[in-house]
C-alpha cells in the first residue's frame, strides 16, 4: 500500500514515511493510491471481535510496512479498558435514530478514537528508526487536548499545540493548559482557528525549516488519523445491522471535514451506508458548498464565535481530499481550484452537483443556537439523555434524514460536562462531571500567548523542539 499526493507531486511512499510527514512536499494531502475493498463476506467475518482486534484488522487493509503482530499490540495499547472502559457503544435516542458514542476517552471527545493509536504508532515508528519529532498542531477545542493526553511524556516527541485565545469553553481550555509534562507545549494565538491552522500549514510548507525542525501533524491533514476514524465506522455499522448488506446513515457534526471524510472513504470502501448527513453551526462554508456547489471559505473577522466552538471552522483542511475524488482524482485539476481558491476565495463545482447525494450520500444541513438549545432540551426530556451542543447539531440535522428502515447513527463529539454554560442555558442544571475530573479548572495552567505570527511560532518551536 503506497501513498500519492492530492496535487500529484510527491513520489508514491508507504505508510510510515507519511505518518511522520503531515502535509506532502506539493501541499497537498496524503490518500492511498488505491482504496481497499470491503465485502460482505469480509465484513460478516468481522463481527465477533472486539475494537481492538477490528482496529487492527481495517488498519491493516492501509499499512503493510509494520507487521500484522505489531499492529495488532499497538491497538490493543490504545484501546485498552484503562483508555476506553466503554468503546463506541449505541446508545439509542428515539426511533431509528441512535447516538454512537465515541466520547469514552480520557479528553471525553471524539479525537480520543484516533489519537489514542496515534500516540502508539508515533513512538512504534520513531523508536524503530531512531527519530525524533516535533508535532505542530491547530486546535478548534478537542483536537489539541486529544493530541496531547495522547503523546505527554512519549519517547522522542515534543507537540506544539496553536489555540484560539479565548475562543474554547474553560473546561477545553483547563483539558489542555493544565498538562505539566515537558514534551507539552500549549500557545494561545490572538487569533481564530482559521489563522492558527494557517501558521500550521506555513511552517509544514517551508520544507527547510520543516525538514530541519522534523515537523510532523497530528490534526487530521495526517492521513493516520482518517484511517483511524474509518474504523469506527465499520464498527457502528456492525452494531447497528443483523446482516449483510443492511443500510446504515451516519450524521455527522462536521467542521474540519475529516470526521465525516472517513465515512466518505468507508462509503467508497464498500461499507453499506445510505446517507452521510453532514451538520454545521452557524459557520455553513461545506453546508453552503453541499447546497449550491460554490465553496467559499469566510475571512477570520467573519468566522462566528458560537456555541458549538470545536466547529467554529471556515476553511476545513479535509475538504480537499474529497474534492480529489469529486473531480476524478485529477491532481492538476485538483491544484488548478486550490490555486483559484487563494487567488479568488472560493471556486464553483456546482457543476458536479448531480453528485453530492447520487454518487456520494452526502446530504447537509446547519444548525444555530436556538437550534441547538432546543435539542438538547428534547432529547434529555424524551429519553433523560443529555448531549453536547455539537452532537445536538448532529442530531438537529440528522432529524431531516431519516429513512424508514434505515437506522442513523449521530457520531457523539463530546460529553456535555465540555460545555457546562450551554447546558444550563438549555436544561437550568449543570451537567455532571466524570470521576477525577472535578477539580480540572482549579488546576494550574501552562500556556504561552502569542500574536498571530508565524515567525514567532517558528522562533518558540526552534528553541524547544527535540
Amino acid at each position: 500500500m503506497k501513498y500519492r499526493s492530492t496535487r500529484g507531486g510527491m513520489a508514491p511512499v508507504p505508510f510510515c514515511d507519511i505518518l511522520l510527514e503531515g502535509l506532502a512536499p506539493d501541499g497537498g494531502l496524503s490518500l492511498p493510491e488505491t482504496l481497499p475493498r470491503l465485502d460482505a463476506e469480509t465484513l460478516e467475518s468481522w463481527r465477533p471481535l472486539a475494537y481492538p482486534q477490528l482496529a487492527a484488522r481495517v488498519l491493516g487493509l492501509f499499512i503493510d510496512d509494520i507487521p500484522a503482530d505489531d499492529l495488532l499490540r499497538l491497538t490493543q495499547a490504545a484501546y485498552r479498558p484503562e483508555v476506553f472502559p466503554s468503546i463506541a457503544p449505541l446508545k439509542p435516542l428515539t426511533p431509528g435514530l441512535s447516538l454512537l458514542g465515541l466520547s469514552e476517552g480520557p479528553t471525553l471527545a471524539f479525537k480520543d478514537m484516533a489519537m489514542q493509536f496515534l500516540g502508539q504508532v508515533f513512538e512504534y515508528v520513531l523508536q524503530k528508526r531512531g527519530q525524533t519529532l516535533n508535532i505542530l498542531g491547530a486546535t478548534s477545542g478537542d483536537t489539541g487536548s486529544a493530541a496531547e493526553y495522547a503523546l505527554r511524556g512519549k519517547q522522542g516527541v515534543a507537540v506544539f499545540m496553536l489555540s484560539p485565545h479565548g475562543r474554547m469553553s474553560p473546561f477545553q481550555r483547563a483539558q489542555m493548559y493544565s498538562l505539566q509534562d515537558d514534551n507539552i507545549h500549549n500557545i494561545a494565538v490572538h487569533g481564530v482557528f482559521d489563522e492558527c491552522q494557517d501558521i500550521v500549514k506555513a511552517l509544514a510548507g517551508d520544507l527547510d525549516f520543516k525538514t530541519r525542525y522534523r515537523l510532523g501533524a497530528v490534526n487530521s491533514i495526517n492521513w493516520a488519523r482518517i484511517a483511524a476514524q474509518i474504523v469506527y465506522y465499520v464498527w457502528g455499522w456492525l452494531r447497528a445491522t443483523q446482516g449483510p448488506g443492511q443500510l446504515v446513515s451516519f450524521a455527522v457534526p462536521s467542521g474540519n471535514f475529516g470526521n465525516i471524510l472517513a465515512g466518505h472513504l468507508a462509503r467508497q470502501m464498500g461499507l453499506p451506508i445510505h446517507r452521510l448527513v453532514l451538520a454545521t453551526n452557524e459557520n455553513n462554508v461545506l453546508e453552503e458548498f453541499f447546497r449550491t456547489g460554490v465553496y467559499r471559505p469566510r475571512p477570520a473577522s467573519r468566522t462566528f464565535a458560537t456555541s458549538s466552538p470545536s466547529m467554529d471552522i471556515s476553511r476545513a483542511s479535509n475538504f480537499e481530499r474529497f474534492v480529489f475524488d469529486l473531480v476524478g482524482q485529477d491532481a492538476a485539476r485538483v491544484r488548478a481550484l486550490m490555486d483559484q481558491l487563494r487567488q479568488t476565495g472560493q471556486f464553483d463545482l456546482s457543476s458536479l452537483q448531480d453528485q453530492f447525494t447520487a454518487r456520494y450520500g452526502f446530504v447537509s444541513g446547519a444548525s444555530t443556537h436556538a437550534d441547538r438549545l432546543a435539542t438538547i432540551r428534547d432529547i434529555h426530556e424524551q429519553t433523560g439523555v443529555l448531549i453536547d451542543p455539537h452532537t445536538a447539531d448532529g442530531v438537529q440535522v440528522a432529524r431531516a434524514h431519516l429513512d424508514p428502515g434505515v437506522p442513523m447513527l449521530v457520531l457523539e463529539t463530546a460529553l456535555p460536562a465540555k460545555f457546562a454554560d450551554t447546558i444550563v442555558q438549555a436544561i437550568g442544571q449543570e451537567p455532571a462531571v466524570p470521576p477525577g475530573l472535578q477539580d480540572l479548572q482549579q488546576r494550574p495552567q501552562r500556556v504561552v500567548e502569542m500574536a498571530c505570527d508565524a515567525q514567532q511560532v517558528a522562533d518558540y518551536l526552534r528553541r524547544h523542539a527535540v
